[in-house]
């Protein structure tokens, strides 16, 4: 078994934003927690976590993502315990990313998870090239705004690798047919990479469904990004699924069309899996939305 990288979904009971596009609420699937502290066997599923992370990174896995259906940062209880296991594991994941909008991160927190956590790499989830825009789009709450310039900026000055996951709403239509500014954009944030991501939808009559039809980016901004990064980039290597990560102006830059992994893979890499996901109940799964794809 081949695993390209591992995703650790932090508990929370709720999501602090409201994005209008969350796959997570296109589907019910709910994981029990079994990561609470106050369970009367919580020692028993902390072993049982133990060895799934053991399982992924024994089988060629040595990426963590800390995501899940929620802001990772809004239970930094449960990622001190991260970083704690990480120092009882004999042999520990090297490179931690996580994947957050940003919000409720300030300087004593990106320390916190740079120092202890041991996270190399945070990933913006970023829906438009406006603040404003943005923080609507992510629903983020009316007490915690935060700019994404300045945020950058304190990502960079802890020495995080940066990745912009731009989610393509059709608020970057407005770089159609202009593609070096939006990459230059990005650049000026700081970025070391560019995940440009066509936005998901199940086809269902949910809200979130719904919200991509009518407010993904146009085809020709989709299709224009994609010649320009083909013209102007050079190929970096292949990923595991299939993608090309592409060296375009300093960034590595990778056009993700497959977002939740429902891409079929080639004949000889049938073992392979673009990622597991480690949820709360502590065990693994291949699929984000299919309890029926338990690995372990």
């Amino acid at each position: 078994m081949n695993i390209q990288s591992l995703s650790v979904v932090v508990p929370n009971k709720s999501c602090v934003n409201n994005c209008a596009f969350c796959v997570s609420k296109m589907h019910c699937d709910a994981y029990k927690n079994q990561m609470d502290d106050n369970l009367p066997f919580f020692d028993l599923y902390l072993k049982d976590y133990l060895k799934r992370l053991e399982f992924a990174r024994h089988n060629g896995c040595n990426t963590v993502m800390l995501t899940g259906n929620s802001e990772p940062q809004q239970n930094r209880k449960f990622l001190t315990y991260f970083g704690l296991f990480m120092q009882m594991m004999r042999d520990p994941f090297q490179w931690i990313e996580m994947q957050t909008t940003g919000v409720l991160l300030d300087a004593n927190y990106l320390r916190f998870l740079r120092n202890h956590v041991g996270v190399n790499l945070i990933s913006l989830s970023v829906s438009a090239p406006e603040d404003m825009d943005n923080l609507q789009i992510i629903g983020v709450p009316g007490g915690a705004p935060f700019h994404l310039a300045a945020l950058c900026q304190e990502i960079k000055k802890y020495d995080f690798s940066l990745r912009l996951s731009v989610n393509l709403t059709k608020a970057f239509d407005e770089f159609q047919g202009q593609e070096e500014r939006f990459f230059q954009w990005a650049k000026g944030l700081g970025a070391d990479q560019v995940t440009c991501r066509v936005l998901y939808s199940d086809g269902g009559d949910s809200e979130q469904a719904k919200w991509i039809q009518n407010n993904a980016a146009a085809q020709e901004t989709v299709q224009g990004i994609a010649n320009y990064v083909m013209l102007k980039g050079k190929p970096l290597g292949v990923l595991p699924y299939g993608a090309t990560k592409y060296s375009l102006h300093g960034m590595a830059v990778v056009v993700d069309d497959d977002c939740m992994a429902k891409g079929k893979l080639p004949d000889e890499e049938k073992d392979a899996y673009k990622y597991l996901i480690l949820q709360p109940d502590c065990k693994l799964y291949s699929q984000w939305d299919d309890p029926a794809s338990l690995i372990f």
